[in-house]
């Protein structure tokens, strides 16, 4: 018998890396959301508790920061990342996620990610697994980013916060408040590296707590906190609660809903501005978080409720969340660029558009490796605000949303409806009273929330009326 053979007997494959590599391949090679590859693989497996969560933090931190791993592996194995099989490279960027981010002791990193990459590719990939970990042991995460960007403070910070540069760019425009930030500015402001921008990045990569949400009329946040929940500081309908949503009783029955804080203030936002009579509309709906909050407050205003889905699946996630709530209110299969309602009636119309999905990197942590085309979004947001605007009553109030901060998503879309509409900006931090630095836009009458301000999503809204 071989050496070869012996050395394969010998080694053992830990099954949490295991599971976790199954998973990531799956994101790697088809394209999968991270979180749902690992919950398929937690199904399939018996991993629980401890192993599960170390399971899910491998799986996460590896997706997140899959492009400043690639730079770190192609600096440490002197080779382009991409030239390695996918398998390869999903076991070294687990390596780098250990190494460099779970304190994960060197040996144990390095003998685990060897034996996982003997068992689940072949011994003769172990050689290189090996000495590319061992070599990306040598160096905490900053110093990489220094070695590969010695000149480049921008790309030193997407490096070591775990961005793309375009997002560093980004943020840094939004929040210095300045557009036009010129290469040396932004570099200077990078540099600095402890202000507002890496907070925001930083931000992005801490896992968000559960956000719980009663149903208007079905339950209360005093029921949450019975449970062990936190109220919202800012969400009259909010609780926090670590662990699994379905143990409250109320979420088990429909009662209350999981929904991140931000999506329920912009939700009340447009439901106290209504001032009007005639029906509510979410020509966006799915998956159905703020189209059950709106369908409660409907109710309560004795109004009727139309939530309106482009995908059918999509479509039975908002019946399903409708269900339990009381009152008048029905679900269509729809496009929001054509809603099969009459034009000109409704006295609200919620439009939480497709966007690129920056403002929510913290749950879906591959995402911010897979650029959006704005060049393709935006018209698409411009043309469902027209026809939101267009179902409308005069005195009627419109919410634009997304969960996304990008300028050319968010106030660039707004002021050309503000230009070319029969509309005017309502002042939408007004009606999110108590939560503090969230005015944005012209006059600072639209609202942009943050993770590392208000620990909601990155959620923007505005809030218009339409006058004639």
């Amino acid at each position: 018998m071989s050496s070869r053979s012996h050395s394969r007997r010998r080694r053992r494959c830990d099954p949490v890396r295991r599971v976790a590599y199954t998973a990531l391949l799956a994101t790697e090679t088809r394209g999968a959301y991270a979180n749902l590859a690992l919950s398929e693989q937690l199904r399939m497996s018996a991993l629980t508790g401890r192993d599960a969560a170390f399971a899910t933090e491998l799986v996460d931190g590896t997706a997140r920061g899959t492009g400043s791993w690639d730079r770190i592996i192609t600096a440490a194995g002197g080779r382009p990342a991409s030239t390695l099989q996918p398998g390869v490279r999903v076991v070294l960027r687990m390596a780098c996620h250990q190494i460099l981010q779970m304190r994960v002791p060197t040996h144990a990193a390095v003998g685990t990610s060897v034996d996982l990459a003997a068992h689940v590719i072949g011994e003769r990939v172990t050689g290189l697994v090996n000495a590319v970990a061992r070599k990306i042991s040598l160096h905490s995460l900053p110093e990489w980013a220094e070695i590969i960007a010695p000149d480049d403070p921008v790309e030193q910070l997407a490096i070591a916060t775990l961005h793309p540069r375009w997002i560093v760019t980004e943020y840094a425009e939004l929040l210095d408040g300045d557009e036009s930030l010129d290469s040396e500015n932004l570099a200077a402001g990078c540099a600095a590296g402890s202000g507002e921008v890496r907070r925001a990045l930083m931000a992005d990569n801490i896992a968000a707590t559960p956000t719980l949400v009663v149903r208007p009329g079905l339950a209360t946040v005093d029921e949450l906190l019975a449970q062990g929940a936190s109220a919202c500081e800012y969400s009259r309908f909010g609780g926090h609660r670590a662990g699994n949503p379905r143990e409250v009783p109320a979420v088990a029955d429909g009662r209350a809903g999981v929904q991140d804080e931000g999506s329920q203030l912009v939700a009340t936002a447009l439901a106290d501005a209504c001032d009007v009579d005639g029906p509510w509309v979410d020509i966006c709906a799915g998956p159905g978080g703020k189209a059950a909050l709106l369908a409660g407050l409907a109710a309560e205003h004795h109004r009727f409720f139309a939530a309106g889905e482009l995908h059918p699946h999509r479509a039975r996630l908002v019946a399903n969340a409708l269900a339990p709530i009381p009152g008048d209110h029905a679900v269509l299969v729809a496009d929001g660029t054509h809603p099969p309602v009459r034009p000109g009636v409704c006295a609200a119309v919620m439009t939480d558009v497709p966007c690129s999905g920056l403002g929510a990197l913290r749950r879906r942590p591959e995402s911010r490796w897979r650029e959006r085309d704005l060049d393709t979004l935006v018209p698409l947001q411009q043309d469902l605000l027209h026809h939101a605007i267009a179902l409308a009553r005069p005195g009627g109030v419109i919410g634009y949303v997304t969960c996304s901060p990008h300028h050319r998503e968010t106030t660039e879309v707004v002021c050309q409806a503000l230009r070319h509409e029969p509309v005017e900006a309502l002042d939408t931090p007004s009606l999110m009273a108590g939560v503090p630095d969230c005015a944005t836009g012209p006059d600072g009458r639209f609202v942009q929330l943050w993770p590392h301000r208000h620990g909601t999503d990155a959620m923007f809204c505005a809030v218009l009326r339409r006058t004639s």
